[in-house]
């Protein structure tokens, strides 16, 4: 989780060539102006010495047309260093770089800001929110970051202008996406909501953002939640005909039962999105009280249930055909061998990842993370030596995992997971042991 503690950051602002001849003796420039007095969207300093020119002159105003006006939050005491190449740097408060993965602050700031936009409260009560994510930003706004406000401070990333750099004084305040759905009306929304006002939050102050922009999306269902699979569960086990079918397999135990609630698809018009429906599928572990047990290894199968996801109820039950239970194998289980009357593997060899020299890869890229797709790679580049930072790739990332299962039969045919889409691969991500997530960072990077 992100601290909410503001950290200094900086803007580099290259000096002029008489400058540097005089052996840094220039006066430095003067400390930046108060936010209060800075323009309120991108505000620009030329180097000194530059004569504006009308293409510079241009250029600055279609920049500052791109951010909508902020809130001014009061900037720290300004202190100048200047670095052995005559560049000064300037610590601005930027806490967050465009590309984090939003912080718990911002997820509330965000979430608390539609809601307080409900009309009613009934609308307010009724909203679920779906998914809180960050809308990324251009490519340029990642640039000026990298080039003057996070270091290493990349300043070649930046074309120069003929008048000279143009050096913003503050980033665009960076915005979230919220997909929310409406129970009680059954539409599903999309709000982009500004954050300028978070690290006021932080600091127990004002705490709302802005609201950008909002639309109500037509014949769609956005994906299940957790509240949702969790209700949908109990809805089905306290149905009595789904009871009573489960004894006609020998289990009568609910606590063995697992309900996993499927999006229908859309094979015909009775599955059109205007109703929020599921498919269950049932399986049943043999013990309540392991954890880890392999509880998809035991399908309870002839069974068809259709929930109403919106009102939460059995709308169609039919007990179709009675399939024996696979046999109990504790072997099919995650747990130790040895456990559960079988023997561990005794044959595998130690792996061990390690370069004591430093790594001999060159790789720069920046690590993200959303709901939808987990993993996200940002600004890939390869340092190659005296030609520098060559960029391979803006952004990558798991876009979709289809998973079709291929079996004509019931209720297989309909078994067609899209795993980031319909559920999030982020969303049901677990944490990996440190070993095991540098490995992954480290194959990625070789």
């Amino acid at each position: 989780m992100a601290s909410t503690q503001e950290k200094a950051t900086h803007c580099c602002i290259p000096k002029t060539n008489d400058d540097i001849k005089n052996n840094n003796k220039a006066p430095p420039p003067p400390p930046p102006p108060s936010s209060t007095k800075v323009l309120q969207n991108w505000s620009v300093a030329l180097v000194s010495g530059s004569n504006p020119s009308e293409d510079t002159i241009s250029k600055r105003a279609s920049m500052a047309t791109l951010i909508r006006p902020v809130e001014p939050i009061s900037d720290p005491p300004a202190t100048n260093t200047t670095t052995s190449k005559g560049i000064s740097i300037m610590p601005r408060a930027q806490t967050s770089h465009p590309l984090d993965p939003l912080s718990a602050a911002e997820i509330s700031v965000a979430v608390a800001t539609v809601r307080a936009a409900g009309k009613t409260p009934e609308v307010r009560d009724s909203m679920r929110f779906i998914e809180v994510a960050l809308v990324e930003p251009e490519k340029h706004v990642v640039a000026l970051a990298d080039a003057y406000f996070f270091p290493p401070f990349q300043p070649s990333l930046l074309p120069r202008t003929k008048g000279g750099p143009v050096i913003p004084s503050k980033l665009p305040p960076r915005q979230a996406r919220l997909v929310v759905y409406n129970k009680r009306s059954n539409e599903t929304s999309i709000w982009i909501v500004e954050l300028s006002e978070v690290h006021a939050a932080t600091r127990g102050g004002h705490h709302r953002g802005k609201v950008i922009s909002s639309k109500v999306v037509p014949d769609v269902q956005p994906p299940m939640d957790a509240m949702e699979y969790a209700e949908c569960e109990a809805v089905v086990k306290d149905f009595p005909p789904f009871r009573e079918a489960m004894k006609k397999r020998g289990i009568e135990d609910m606590d063995l039962v697992m309900v996993d609630p499927w999006c229908v698809g859309y094979h015909s018009d009775a599955d059109a999105p205007t109703r929020r429906l599921a498919k269950p599928l049932i399986f049943c572990r043999t013990e309540s009280d392991c954890p880890i047990e392999n509880g998809y290894a035991r399908p309870v199968e002839g069974i068809h249930v259709l929930v109403d996801m919106q009102n939460m109820v059995v709308i169609e039950f039919e007990d179709r055909k009675l399939v024996p239970l696979p046999p109990a194998d504790p072997l099919r289980n995650y747990t130790a061998g040895e456990t559960r009357g079988g023997v561990d593997r005794s044959d595998v060899k130690p792996l061990q990842i390690i370069q004591p020299e430093g790594p001999s890869f060159r790789w720069n890229f920046r690590i993200g993370f959303t709901p939808r797709e987990g993993l996200v790679i940002y600004s890939v580049a390869y340092v190659d030596g005296s030609r520098g930072r060559r960029p391979i790739a803006h952004r990558l990332s798991f876009v979709e995992m289809v998973v079709p299962y291929g079996d004509p039969n019931e209720p297989h045919y309909r078994k067609n997971a899209f795993d980031a889409g319909e559920d999030g691969l982020g969303k049901n991500a677990h944490s990996l042991k440190k070993v095991f997530l540098f490995f992954y960072i480290f194959a990625f990077s070789c």
